[in-house]
This record gives structure tokens, sequence and C-alpha cells, in this order.
């Protein structure tokens, strides 16, 4: 509906009223919406990408890396898991789950914090493992090694804070950017300028746009966003005009969890932002079924049952149908009987 809304702003009446535009364009009734959808709207749109524009910028990789949940943090997702499970039973349909999106999210964002680190939903468990955590200071230490400037971004301070504090730990160089950072420039001057391997921790909001980081080839995305293209802008910050090494992109995704599902659903989601240039608002766009996936798999066995049928409807459609075949067979009837009378009449006029 977002589409919606700016086009009748600019454009009043191009995609129609509100109840014309929701029958003839949700995706989720018929497929081949979202083409006629982008048909519709490519006349008034223009679009410049950088692949156009910056054609010798060299090539950038994406590359997502899984870590398994062990120990106490396993435990912790798998009490949340059921926790949410549990309220969510009572939702059967898109609407129920749009006047309960509040709920909804603040129940995946436990969820997602736990992936993180236990830390982050209760101080005492910060000197407890993380599978990611570890899965980054790997990464780190092999970048480092081969002389690497890295920027790791992540949506939570408070993780950064986390990470801050091990990289203080173990003396290694870094810099660190978030809202409340009150010298910017020289945070950025300083990694731009040294020559030695270094770590930048950017908060996905303060440094995820409007900075220019060439100096560094690698991106680690600690935690995934909702919205994909808040995370291109992340990467953006080094795989830009100026930069002249390969970029590399790493994804931190832990294992059967809503992280690994959360990020499906964007693949799925993402040809819509493509295809139409609709930069839709993921988690507003969560149905019913996308819920149940997010949450079926991954740390409990209770899930959330599917919606009971709607017999009464479907009881509804067949008899329309029944009717209207009784329709189509009495009018073929009819005509076969005027042909008929009309083939006796001629033969007695001839005799």
């Amino acid at each position: 509906m977002d589409m919606w809304s700016l086009m009748a702003f600019a454009m009043p009446g191009v995609l129609g009223t509100r109840a014309y535009f929701k029958r003839r364009f949700d995706k989720r009734k018929d497929p081949s919406s979202q083409n006629r959808l982008a048909a519709r709207l490519r006349p008034f749109l223009l679009r410049r990408t950088k692949g156009q524009v910056a054609k010798d910028l060299p090539p950038r990789t994406e590359e997502e890396v899984f870590a398994g949940m062990e120990g106490i943090q396993e435990e912790l997702y798998k009490a949340e898991l059921k926790r949410i499970q549990k309220a969510l039973l009572g939702l059967d349909s898109d609407e129920a789950v749009k006047k309960n999106s509040f709920a909804i999210l603040q129940g995946l964002m436990r969820l997602r914090q736990i992936c993180c680190h236990p830390g982050l939903i209760d101080p005492k468990w910060l000197k407890e493992e993380s599978a990611k955590m570890n899965a980054l200071f790997y990464l780190l230490d092999q970048l480092r090694e081969e002389n690497h400037k890295v920027l790791v971004f992540s949506q939570f301070v408070s993780m950064l804070d986390i990470i801050k504090t091990r990289l203080e730990v173990e003396s290694r160089p870094f810099n660190y950017l978030t809202g409340q950072t009150k010298d910017r420039k020289g945070e950025i001057e300083k990694f731009q300028t040294t020559k030695d391997p270094s770590v930048f921790l950017l908060s996905l909001k303060a440094g995820g746009a409007g900075l220019n980081l060439t100096s560094a080839s690698y991106v680690i995305l600690y935690d995934p966003w909702w919205n994909p293209a808040v995370e291109n802008q992340a990467i953006d910050r080094t795989h830009r005009i100026g930069q002249k090494n390969k970029v590399i992109a790493y994804r931190l995704l832990t294992r059967d969890s809503v992280e690994e599902k959360i990020r499906i659903l964007q693949h799925q989601k993402t040809a819509l932002v493509t295809n139409i240039l609709g930069d839709e608002g993921f988690a507003s766009n969560l149905g019913m079924e996308d819920l149940q996936f997010i949450l079926s798999h991954g740390g409990g066995d209770d899930e959330i049952p599917p919606p009971p049928p709607k017999v009464a409807n479907v009881q509804k459609v067949t008899t329309k149908k029944k009717s209207i075949v009784q329709k189509v067979a009495k009018k073929a009837a009819k005509k076969v009987a005027k042909k008929a009378s009309k083939k006796d009449s001629k033969k007695d006029s001839k005799s």
C-alpha cells in the first residue's frame, strides 16, 4: 500500500482506488499481479543504478556464514521460542497478525538478540559463549593475518559494546561510531589513514549511509536487518567510487533460527523491490504464512498450527460453480432444440 499512497499523491488515479488496487495487485492472490504493477508503473519511473554509472567499479561478493548455538544460548533461545509460539496460537489470519504486530516484532527482537549474544537480554549472561561472536573473531583473525581492514555493522549498540570490550582486552586496534559519537570525522579519518589492519565498529543506523570508507574491502554484517536495502547501503560504504579492490561482505547468521528464516524471506521479497522499485517495509508485510515459517523450525518441538480450513467458503464456491454449469447446460439444450425444430420445419415445407 506504500506504492499506492505515493502514486495517489503524485498521480491520482493511476493505480485506481484503494479497493481496486488491493483486488488487482495482491501478489498473494495472484502471482502475476507483480508483473502487471511493474508494467503500470514503468512509464512513470526513471532509475539509474550504480552499475550503470560506475562501470569500472570492482565486483562485490556476498557470502553467508552460519554459526550453530550451543549451551546456555541454545537453551535461552528454545525457551523464548516456545513462549512466543504459545502467545501466537490464537492468531489465524493476516489481519490478526497486523493487529498484534508490535508484540510479534518484540518477540522476534528478543530471539534475534539471543542469536547475537545472550547478554543482550540479560547482563548476567555476558560471560556466556556466543556462537556468532566466535565466528566473528575467527573471521577477524584471518583478515588481520592478511593485513585487511574490516567494517563490522550491527543494529544493536550494546552488541557493538560487547565486541569493543573484547577488542580492548585483546589489544586490537579499532574505531567506533554510533549515534552518540561526537567526533565522527576524527574516527573516520583515523580509520582511513592508518595502514595497519584495523576494525571499524559501526551501528547500522549511524554508519549505514553517507560515509566513504573505501580503505576497507571487507564488510561483516553481524545481524540481519529487516530491510535488505539497509544492508546494501551499509556494504556500499566501501563499495563505491574510489574503491580499487574487490569488496567481500559476510552475513553472520545463526543456524536453525529466526535469522535464517528471515534471510530466506528476504530473498523472496527482494524480487518485488527489484521489479517494481518498491522499497516496502519487510517487517510490516509479514503475513500469517510468513510468521508460521519463521517460528515453526529450530529450537522447539512445538509448532504453530496452520489456521483451520474455511469449509463454508469452499461450499459456497462449489455451489456457485454448480449453478453456473447448470445455467450453461440449459442454454446449450435450448440452442440444440431450436436448431432441431428449424430443420424439421424445413423438411415439412419441402415435402
